[in-house]
């Protein structure tokens, strides 16, 4: 799978969970770490950790063999969660985070590929 079909299912896991205002950022060409970033918004605590737990779930029962995150960063409580599954790094924010990080000013060259507010 490569890393806009996994961006594409991070996407529908964060969808099934309400996540807001869903961003996928192309990165190729403009940083060696990753080839996408999602970015997906919270309102509370509880629906972060439901968002990381609907895109591991999703991801670990993909057809053909889990796909599972190469690295973890954060807590719900912190209010940013970082999953980094190598071609594509989930950014879930709380609202006050994400406005604080600013991810899309700091990497605003990227390709918008996916917008949902």
């Amino acid at each position: 799978m490569d890393g806009l079909e996994l961006s594409q299912q991070i996407t529908e896991a964060l969808l099934d969970k309400q996540g807001e205002d869903i961003l996928v950022l192309d990165l190729q060409g403009l940083t060696t770490l990753t080839d996408y970033f999602v970015i997906c918004s919270a309102t509370s605590t509880r629906q972060l950790d439901a968002l990381e737990w609907g895109v591991r779930e999703r991801l670990k029962h993909m057809e053909g063999g889990a796909v599972l995150p190469q690295g973890v960063e954060g807590t719900p409580d912190s209010g940013w969660i970082l999953l980094d599954y190598g071609d594509v790094v989930v950014h879930l924010f709380s609202e006050a985070m994400r406005r604080y990080y600013d991810l899309e000013d700091l990497w605003r060259k990227g390709r918008i590929v996916t917008r949902i507010h």
